[in-house]
């Protein structure tokens, strides 16, 4: 029987999330399986991985052939670098503590590299919405300016019709006194 660590999709319709197991490779895809190693999801950024790494070096001593994302993945948990270490143990080229310190060494940077990424997208995210922030203000700031000009001109237009009105009643005034000194007369 051949073994292969492989993903099985779970989720709804596009949002995938999966688990990593270790199956017959005649099973189906989302079918019976020999072991969950881990779960990937891939909808959060950077994609969350939880990975029983003892496990998952263990079927691979045994054989087990991982497909080319659950390769990735290993790789990524350091799976295949624990393989790796092992074999060299088991020819003498390593004692177990100078593996375990590579291997500490190694998920350290990664670690590392991880929780820089996290903070550079927290910043992204942190001066998207600052400057999303600056542009709104810029446009209310503008939105207010062009209220304040509409009504100052409504306000001179206002007063230009009351002057006009008043010079309009000024004309007429004089006319209806001449017109008494008319009849008068």
């Amino acid at each position: 029987m051949s073994v292969k660590i492989r993903l099985q999709r779970h989720g709804k319709k596009g949002k995938p999330f999966y688990w990593v197991v270790a199956a017959d490779a005649r099973s189906k895809r989302d079918g019976k399986y020999l072991e969950k190693i881990g779960t990937y999801n891939p909808n959060t950024n950077p994609a969350t991985i939880e990975l029983d790494l003892n496990s998952a070096v263990q079927w691979l001593h045994n054989g087990a052939q991982p497909t080319d994302t659950a390769r990735a993945i290993l790789s990524y948990k350091g799976a295949l670098l624990k393989h790796h270490l092992d074999g060299g143990i088991r020819k003498g080229a390593l004692t177990q503590e100078q593996a375990d310190s590579k291997l500490a060494t190694w998920l350290e940077a990664k670690a590392g590299k991880v929780d820089a990424k996290k903070e550079g997208l927290t910043k992204a995210q942190a001066d998207a919405k600052a400057k999303a922030f600056k542009a709104e203000q810029a446009v209310n700031a503008k939105r207010l300016a062009d209220a304040a000009k509409a009504e100052a001109d409504l306000i001179a237009a206002e007063a230009a019709t009351a002057e006009l009105e008043t010079e309009a009643t000024e004309d007429e005034a004089p006319t209806t006194e001449e017109n008494n000194e008319e009849t008068e007369a």
